[in-house]
């Protein structure tokens, strides 16, 4: 119940909020030359495995969907907000965008190359987290690779964290105790990057981009 309930309240507030949060963050990746690095190595990673198709997990209004486009993938995006795929399926109309949930995702066993997760986790409460890895897991292919982004806490004696997010309530992580999960849901970490906040960040928090890879 409380899995759904805090659903319900994200997708809500992303539908309210879907086309000022589009205009925020539409040209974002300019600003993040780091961020763009690691969705670039992600792709020569997922590429140089054969390559297939990658889901964008949370694509919000698509521009990160259609930047892994640009690079050469497959990708598509699903989102719980049915605001969010309306904007994304106007802006890129030649990319697949579905509604949907990280929880019970609609896609068939081992069947992506790749899945990222960019801040997409963030509204998740910290018990339902390992059910999304699980589920990560299972959608990827042998070899497939995930990028999980997302907002740091300061010290492990924080393993997650409650934060005042804008649109709705959210949590933060210590990396290594992500990792564990990653690694318990039987992912292999291939690399990490923590980055300090830039300037143009709206939260003033550590990013966090975790590469991993199902054996």
């Amino acid at each position: 119940m409380v899995e759904h309930d805090v659903l319900g309240v994200t997708r809500d507030a992303y539908d309210a909020m879907a086309l000022t949060y589009a205009q925020m963050f539409r040209d974002s990746l300019q600003d993040s030359p780091l961020d763009r690095a690691m969705l670039d190595a992600f792709a020569a990673v997922v590429i140089a495995g054969g390559g297939g198709r990658v889901a964008d997990l949370g694509c919000g209004p698509g521009h990160v969907t259609a930047y892994l486009a640009e690079l050469g993938l497959p990708a598509f995006g699903l989102d719980v907000s049915p605001a969010m795929i309306e904007l994304a399926r106007e802006a890129y109309p030649d990319l697949r965008f579905d509604v949907g949930t990280m929880t019970a995702l609609t896609i068939a066993d081992g069947t992506l190359a790749g899945a990222l997760s960019r801040w997409s986790i963030i509204h998740t409460p910290p018990p339902v987290v390992p059910t999304i890895l699980a589920e990560f897991h299972r959608v990827l292919a042998p070899g497939g690779h995930l990028l999980l982004c997302f907002s740091a806490t300061e010290n492990p004696s924080h393993p997650t964290q409650v934060f005042d997010h804008t649109v709705a309530p959210a949590y933060r992580w210590w990396p290594d105790h992500l990792a564990t999960l990653l690694r318990d849901a039987g992912l292999t970490e291939v690399a990490r990057m923590i980055r300090q906040p830039e300037p143009t960040d709206r939260r003033q928090f550590e990013s966090v981009h975790l590469l991993a890879r199902k054996p």
